[in-house]
């Protein structure tokens, strides 16, 4: 497994120890920003169609993580309920580590 489908594991992962919490990741891709909401275990884009095959990855190994936001679940996008907000990549790591990922 390379270093970013291990990185959209953990957090997934994650989503599944902290089913309480939804990730909504921002992510570069090919100079084009997204969305990712991560929610027990799932990956799903906010703002482009996501595969039906679950072996083509939502965070695909040429992105670039810009920030991660903690929500309540369940996620409304209308009015969401912040844990966290613009977490760095090195933040979400300790918090990964924190519970064992």
């Amino acid at each position: 497994m390379n270093n970013k489908n291990n990185i959209a594991h953990r957090l997934e992962q994650y989503t599944i120890k902290q089913p309480n919490q939804v990730l909504i990741v921002k992510i570069v891709i090919d100079e084009q920003l997204d969305e990712i909401a991560i929610f027990k275990g799932f990956s799903s884009s906010l703002m482009r169609p996501t595969a039906f095959n679950p072996d083509v990855p939502v965070l695909p190994e040429t992105a670039r993580i810009v920030s991660v936001d903690i929500v309540a679940s369940p996620y409304s996008p209308k009015a969401p309920i912040y844990i966290k907000q613009g977490l760095t990549w090195e933040q979400i790591q300790s918090l990964l580590i924190e519970v064992g990922l």
